[in-house]
């Protein structure tokens, strides 16, 4: 890490909790702007007048930018965490802005991508700040916190949303989440101090970059654990992507009833954040990340057997995706310690690891599905897990937290 970037010795925990709730309502805007253009998706394809696919495939660019996060993980441990907060709130406020004045849909397809790129330079900084600040000792409380804007934006922020747009018209949010980014840009910039220590760089960007890469996926330790999130995460998508057809063919639900299932899965976010709010410190992150891998890999190999019925497919899918969010967040805590050193570069590679293992089991998802149904992807995703748990334990066994005696 070229640039120190040490909070002010006279910040208090107060307003290091100040800070954290500034910054999760921030990302909570962020996890909006980024979730509401699936739902939404038909309304702003007639704004634009363009075909339903032509957004789909703006979709999938702003998706793209998650590829170049390794990118930026290095430079923002070079320009301090609270710069790339700002920079990235910035640039996703400015992009989203731009198409409520610009409605045309290349303008669009830029700014998501904009925007995209924006949340990869804002979540890792956030992340690696927390890291920095918040002691190892209770920093899966902190991070648990810093989730709840996931569930939130599905709970609060979509619902407000499709309000405000059958209200002010399909241009209207992206007026007010960009002006929002704007404004939590303003006050973090306030409420953050400003680095206190500063020393030149060692080396140029490029170099920077191309060590941070080297250090983050060929060393075995960091390797290991970003493999197991490959399939951690893979096998997440490989379920999503056709869970609704699953309960279209087998409980002949409703197009209203499928849209309802939303809910059960931001129920069991905010869930499964809670969890780790309250027992992920006080039994140790790796006991709970490899407890809530198994648990993972039983629930996805039990699910085919236990959703017989509807309500019970429903029960199913909230316990799947609470124990996932629980396993995911401990996860990303954990991850902000493999490199205290470099702990934005870590981040990027973690998103970067994340968003490949998602891209696979999206495409594999139907093609598997069709082959042998929700038993295939239940054994499949079960299967995948433990081997990804294998592959995190072999990682870490030699590894322990700086200045502790326990893992």
């Amino acid at each position: 890490m070229t640039l120190t970037d040490r909070a002010n010795t006279t910040d208090t925990p107060r307003n290091l909790s100040v800070q954290i709730v500034a910054a999760t309502i921030a990302r909570a805007v962020t996890n909006t702007a980024r979730r509401f253009m699936y739902p939404f998706a038909p309304a702003i394809s007639r704004g634009l007048g363009v075909p339903i696919a032509a957004i789909s495939t703006a979709i999938a660019i702003q998706q793209f930018s998650g590829v170049l996060s390794p990118l930026f993980g290095p430079v923002i441990d070079r320009i301090s965490y609270r710069r790339a907060m700002l920079l990235g709130l910035g640039l996703v406020g400015m992009s989203l802005i731009s198409v409520g004045f610009f409605p045309i849909y290349l303008v669009l397809a830029v700014a998501l991508l904009g925007a995209g790129l924006g949340r990869n330079i804002f979540d890792p900084a956030l992340q690696a700040y927390v890291g920095q600040q918040v002691p190892f000792a209770y920093r899966g409380r902190i991070m648990g916190l810093i989730e709840l804007s996931w569930s939130a934006s599905s709970l609060i922020g979509i619902p407000l949303i499709g309000l405000l747009m059958a209200r002010r018209g399909w241009q209207s949010p992206f007026f007010v989440l960009g002006g929002l980014c704007l404004g939590m840009m303003l006050i973090l910039a306030v409420l953050l101090p400003r680095p206190t220590t500063r020393t030149q760089p060692e080396h140029g960007v490029v170099r920077t970059i191309l060590l941070g890469w080297r250090n983050t996926f060929t060393t075995p330790r960091t390797a290991g654990v970003l493999l197991y999130v490959v399939a951690l995460n893979g096998v997440n998508d490989l379920f999503f992507v056709v869970y609704g057809v699953w309960m279209e063919e087998y409980f002949a639900v409703t197009l209203v009833a499928l849209g309802a299932t939303t809910v059960v899965v931001g129920m069991a976010e905010l869930f499964g954040e809670g969890m780790i709010v309250w027992f992920a410190d006080r039994i140790g992150l790796k006991r709970a990340i490899i407890g809530g891998t198994i648990l993972t890999a039983i629930a996805y190999v039990l699910l085919p057997f236990l959703a017989f019925r509807l309500d019970a497919a429903l029960v199913a899918l909230f316990i799947l995706f609470a124990i996932f969010e629980f396993t995911i967040i401990a996860t990303i805590t954990l991850v902000t310690e493999l490199m205290p050193d470099s702990r934005a570069t870590m981040m990027s590679g973690y998103k970067a690891a994340a968003g490949s293992g998602r891209m696979v089991g999206a495409l594999m998802g139907v093609p598997l599905y069709l082959l042998g149904g929700i038993m295939a992807i239940g054994l499949t995703a079960g299967i995948v897990t433990l081997a990804g748990l294998i592959a995190l334990i072999l990682a870490l066994r030699h590894w322990q937290v700086e200045g502790t005696n326990s893992p």
